[in-house]
């Protein structure tokens, strides 16, 4: 079975029993407090805790989906058999048990074991099953128990974890939450440990793979760390792409499925290594392209703050481990090419896309072959001139990461080749110690006591409307500056305007300046002002309350101020500049006349 016949056959079989199918969702959540969808559930969540039911849209509780995840957490797991970066998820839901025929716990697990076995064909005796072995406020899960019993599978299959494996959430302190039972896949004394005890969750081998894990929602935790029953129950469950098309295609990894095999084989044609002798390397260059295509599709730069970190982090150590396989320079873009082939039916964006990816990708590896050679050596000398058992200065550290681009990462995974560690408390404190000085010099030029033009400052914010309009809303801001005389402003383009699109934005700026728009300052709830379609001038935490200017319909900005009152106070816009600010990124200077 191929991985695009898995997909298929999974929707298909939960739409055959009752189930709406819905879309993949963004990669980039929106409103949350991470970085990346790492689950299919993100979509669900105020359905999961009771709120916004029925769901609008699918006039059903049923749902199923195949959703993009990505997850940087254990980025330096990546090279085994199953760590991923970018990953999909197949799942399906039940949300809200009632009268109405939602199911729970037997509803799901009946459905699991029939879709595995009679779907898939995978063998029940290698299945083993893992529950909820209780706490003070929850009681063992008895009933689901009960229930793989009556579905054939032995009681020894059965195995019984505490908190950290078989209680799914909250995501927070407090919030929703359940027990799980996850079900895993025996592959065999080949991949064991060969002690007696090994099975589920083994601390020495990789035998038992969880393929799929079933969370049964019914608790709510308090402020008081008590669980409490909900008004509803509801079912999750998710079972990772990656892993089951490894089994279902006999495939130690899904690094040897039709997932990665083209880009393996790709590879193989950029350097003089081979695969079977370099596994590793290979995983890590391979796992880290796909991710990276997926980002850039979501509309996500290479930079050194939040998803643009993540983004840069994993491109750098793919070149990094390019060199030690001994690739071509510019190696990534055939890589890149071919992960698009492989996945441009199932996610048409990535294909329509292509041309933005592929720049991004190789503007991003010509910027840092530039330094790589250089930063290997410098960095490895300094490393070698700490004694055994001496921790590297976060000072050092942070000089590497300012001099050479090197992600913090990349300098810890090299000092591990050396047997060194880094002091990575001092490292952050002199990262907050250079941010603090970026940012107070930032307040300066907007608002914080330096001298610049309240009538730029609104011109930025026409300025930023007009490139939306004119180039397309992936257009973001990417920084700003302002004097008396002059704006400048940084945001993300892949190529150089041309100029009929400079006079268009040009125009469009000065039509709005005649129309004598007034620009009315509202204060209210940054969560409010997000929902009301504010942007963000600049990516960084907010208070609570903030100020959002608005210039009629056409700019609404969270700011700190000051402006003109009128558009008509400006007088006429000028583009005097525009260029390269760096991969990715296009810089407007402007003035006013």
């Amino acid at each position: 079975m191929t991985s695009k016949e898995l997909r298929k056959k999974f929707l298909d079989y939960f739409e055959k029993n009752g189930h709406k199918i819905v879309p993949s969702f963004s990669l980039l959540p929106i409103n949350s407090s991470v970085l990346f969808t790492t689950a299919g559930m993100q979509q669900f969540t105020s359905h999961l805790q009771g709120k916004d039911n029925p769901i609008k849209g699918f006039n059903s509780q049923h749902l199923t989906s195949c959703q993009k995840c990505f997850r940087s957490d254990d980025i330096e797991e990546i090279g085994d058999d199953t760590h991923h970066s970018f990953f999909e998820m197949l799942g399906n839901w039940s949300i809200g048990q009632n009268e109405k025929g939602e199911y729970f716990k037997q509803g799901a697990i009946e459905y699991a074991l029939d879709f595995l076995i009679n779907e898939l064909g995978l063998e029940k005796d290698k299945l083993y099953i893992t529950i909820f072995k209780g706490n003070e406020d929850i009681p063992k899960d008895n009933e689901s128990i009960n229930i793989w019993q009556g579905q054939g599978i032995e009681r020894e299959k059965i195995k019984e974890f505490g908190e950290e494996d078989n209680l799914w959430g909250p995501v927070g302190e407090t919030g929703i939450c359940g027990s799980c039972s996850e079900i895993y896949y025996d592959r065999g004394q080949k991949f064991g440990c060969g002690k007696k005890e090994c099975g589920p969750n083994c601390q020495h081998c990789k035998r038992f793979v969880e393929i799929w894990n079933l969370v049964f929602i019914e608790y709510a935790k308090d402020e008081n760390k008590k669980y409490k029953l909900l008004n509803q129950k509801s079912v999750d469950t998710g079972m990772g792409l990656e892993r089951i098309i490894s089994i279902l295609q006999n495939k130690p990894s899904a690094y040897e499925t039709d997932l990665f095999v083209p880009i393996i084989q790709e590879i193989e044609k950029q350097g003089d290594k081979k695969y079977q002798d370099e596994k590793k390397n290979f995983r890590i260059i391979a796992d880290h392209v796909r991710g990276s295509i997926f980002l850039i599709s979501e509309g996500v730069l290479p930079s050194n703050i939040e998803q643009g970190y993540i983004l840069r982090r994993i491109l750098r150590r793919a070149i990094r481990y390019g060199k030690i396989i001994k690739a071509e320079p510019q190696f990534l873009i055939p890589l890149a090419k071919k992960t698009i082939d492989i996945y441009k039916d199932i996610y048409p964006e990535i294909a329509l896309k292509q041309a933005d990816i592929l720049t991004v990708i190789q503007k991003e590896e010509e910027k840092f072959e530039k330094t790589l050679e250089k930063g290997l050596i410098e960095t490895t000398s300094v490393i070698d001139s700490y004694v055994d058992g001496e921790d590297i200065s976060g000072k050092a550290a942070f000089d590497l990461y300012q001099t050479y681009g090197f992600p913090i990462e990349m300098i810890k995974e090299l000092a591990d080749e050396h047997n060194k560690k880094v002091d990575k408390k001092e490292f952050e404190q002199e990262l907050k110690k250079h941010q603090e000085i970026s940012r107070a010099g930032k307040d300066k030029k907007f608002g914080g006591g330096g001298k610049f033009s309240p009538k730029l400052h609104t011109a930025t914010h026409l300025l930023h409307s007009a490139l939306r309009q004119i180039l397309g809303e992936k257009v973001q801001q990417m920084g700003s500056d302002i004097t008396e005389e002059r704006l400048r402003f940084d945001f993300s383009f892949e190529r150089k305007l041309l100029p009929e699109e400079l006079k268009q934005i040009e125009n469009l700026v000065n039509e709005k300046i005649k129309q004598n728009l007034p620009i009315k300052e509202q204060k209210m709830d940054y969560k409010k002002a997000v929902e009301l379609g504010a942007l963000a001038f600049f990516k960084e935490k907010y208070p609570d309350i903030v100020s959002v200017y608005s210039i009629n319909n056409f700019s609404k900005e969270i700011c700190a101020g000051p402006h003109a009152n009128k558009t008509s106070e400006l007088g006429k816009f000028k583009i005097i500049k525009e260029k390269s600010s760096s991969a990715g990124i296009r810089r407007i200077k402007a003035i006013l006349e």
